[in-house]
Formats: structure tokens, C-alpha cells, sequence
């Protein structure tokens, strides 16, 4: 049975139990907690835990939210960033999610690792725009997206450093408390890391069974249309790395975290690179009914039995 993401619904609620009970109600009873949860609901939350109502699988870092974000907001605070306060508040708030992780037996934290002081507007958004108007062939669209690329590389080498020495010391605390760092694939190329870095990034902790990589379908999709990586040979590639994965499907060339089934994803064709019974949580916009989660989650059991 897959999992389900609390980012669907917690921004409906004010009390952490009917939330729990609505995505419960769906048809899901293995829940991923995740950011943008307000510290009042953690008390409903603990209420449908101790009850057995839903099994924990994982903790969506920040969980819950820093008191003083007021929206919801997973990179207000990034280990990369060159504001010393914001780096120690983001190390904070990682050290408490962990905690609260452990309270609810999570196998994983998933993660963020920051990004680069670069112009989002500017580039993944512009280049995604110019895609949609011009396709992927396009010169202009061909030769702005090169000098995104060179551009980053060329700078992203000490933010990647910070990430590396950020996720070493949250490491420690993982390993004593027992749950797994889930190292995120991000939409935006200006976030940290990407796939080569992503690679390095496991590569240096080859020998700690606490930190892995965490694919998000929707992320992964949005580059392999602006044609930065092919998304099945990036799956084949990072495989003996994977905690679990974010299941959503994307419309071309970037609308995500829509219900599965919805858009261009092959999941069949992804899913052989996943091992039996790992981690695959629905992580879908809010913007999406009820219904149609519920007639995605009966095509996945008719589609989809051995993920089930």
C-alpha cells in the first residue's frame, strides 16, 4: 500500500486528528508528516498515532514548522545559505524534526540541502517558460539553458561544501536516534544538489548506512523535460541508493504533484528500479478533490498490485 504526504490537506485543519482522519479516509493508513505543519496540530497528531489510526513512514523536514514562518515554507532556512544565523536555525530545526521523527517511529527524514545564489526567475522559471512556448529544439532555449548549467557549476562548489558539512553533523544525531536522512531530487536546477552533485554527495557517505537519496518523480520529471537528465537512466543510476520516493504525476511541461495517472509518468517502467516495500508516498497539491485521489488510488491497485 502506498503512503500518503499530510501537505495535501494540514493547511484545512486546525486540529491534527480529523487531518489524520481525512487522508485515512481516502484509503491510506501509512502517512508521511510533512512541512508546513503548524505545532498546535502536533497534539491531534499524537492522539491518531496512539490510537493506531495511521503508521508513521517519515517526517518531511521542517516538521513542524519554525513558529516564526507563517507560510509554508521548507527552504526558509537552508545549510547553504551565507547568513551563519540562518544556517545554525536550519541545523536546529533538522535536530527537532529528527526528534520528532523518532517519537513517531519514522523510518526517514527527507531533506533539503539548500541552493545557489542564483535568479530563479531568471532561469529554471524563464527556461521553463520559453520550453512551453518554443519546445525543447528551440536555439535560444538551447543556448540559455548551456549557460545556466556553466554558470552554476561555476559557483555552486562552496555551497555544496556547506551542504556536506551541514548533513555530517546531522548525521550523528540520525544514527543515535535511528532514522534515515532522505536526500531529496529537486524541480529547480539552481537547488542543491544536482545529479552530479547528488552522486558525490553519496559517493561521500558511501560508508554511513544512515544517509541515502530520495527520488521525487514530479522533480525529476520537470528536468528530464527541460532536458537536463533522462529520467529512467537517472533512476537506474542513483537505484542502490534509494530510501523511497514522492509519487506524483506531471502535465508537459511542469504542472506536479498532481494525482497519479493524470499526467505523462510511466510508473510501471519507473517502479523496476524500486525495491519491494520501499517508501512510495503520494505527495499532491491540495488543488486536487477527494474524488480523484480516490479513483488514482483504484487504478494503482488494478495497475499496480505488486506496489500495493
Amino acid at each position: 500500500m502506498p503512503a500518503f504526504s499530510t501537505c495535501w490537506n494540514s493547511y484545512r485543519h486546525t486540529d491534527g486528528e480529523p487531518m489524520i482522519k481525512e487522508i485515512v479516509d481516502l484509503g491510506f493508513d501509512r502517512i508521511e508528516l510533512s512541512h508546513g505543519m503548524t505545532i498546535a496540530k502536533l497534539p491531534g497528531i499524537r492522539k491518531a498515532y496512539k490510537s493506531g489510526l495511521f503508521t508513521c513512514t517519515g517526517v518531511h523536514n521542517f516538521f513542524p514548522s519554525p513558529v516564526e514562518v507563517m507560510i509554508d515554507a521548507p527552504d526558509a532556512y537552508q545549510y547553504t545559505s551565507h547568513r551563519p544565523a540562518d544556517r545554525q536555525r536550519a541545523m536546529a530545526m533538522t535536530l527537532q524534526s529528527l526528534e520528532t521523527a523518532a517519537e513517531f517511529e519514522a523510518q526517514y527524514l527527507v531533506l533539503h540541502m539548500g541552493s545557489v545564489p542564483m535568479n530563479r526567475n531568471r532561469w529554471t522559471k524563464a527556461l521553463t517558460s520559453q520550453l512551453s512556448e518554443k519546445g525543447p529544439h528551440d536555439p535560444s532555449f538551447i543556448k540559455r539553458k548551456l549557460q545556466f548549467v556553466k554558470k552554476r557549476e561555476k559557483i555552486s562548489a562552496l555551497y555544496y561544501q556547506r551542504a556536506i558539512e551541514s548533513l555530517s553533523a546531522i548525521a550523528t544525531r540520525a544514527a543515535e536516534l535511528g532514522v534515515k536522512l532522505a536526500i531529496e531530487s529537486r524541480s529547480r536546477f539552481e537547488d542543491m544538489p544536482t545529479e552530479r552533485e547528488m552522486i558525490a554527495l553519496q559517493n561521500h557517505f558511501a560508508d554511513n548506512p544512515w544517509i541515502g537519496y530520495w527520488h521525487d518523480f514530479g522533480h525529476v520529471q520537470l528536468k528530464h523535460n527541460l532536458g537536463l537528465l533522462d529520467h529512467a537512466q537517472w533512476l537506474e543510476t542513483i537505484a542502490p541508493h534509494l530510501i523511497g520516493a514522492h509519487v506524483h504525476d506531471v502535465k508537459w511541461p511542469a504542472y506536479d504533484h498532481r494525482p497519479p495517472f493524470t499526467g505523462t509518468l510511466d510508473y510501471a517502467e519507473l517502479f523496476k528500479f524500486f525495491p519491494a516495500n520501499c517508501p512510495l508516498v503520494w505527495e499532491i497539491n491540495p488543488g486536487h478533490d477527494a474524488a480523484k485521489i480516490k479513483a488514482a488510488l483504484a487504478k494503482w491497485r488494478e495497475l499496480l498490485p505488486e506496489r500495493n
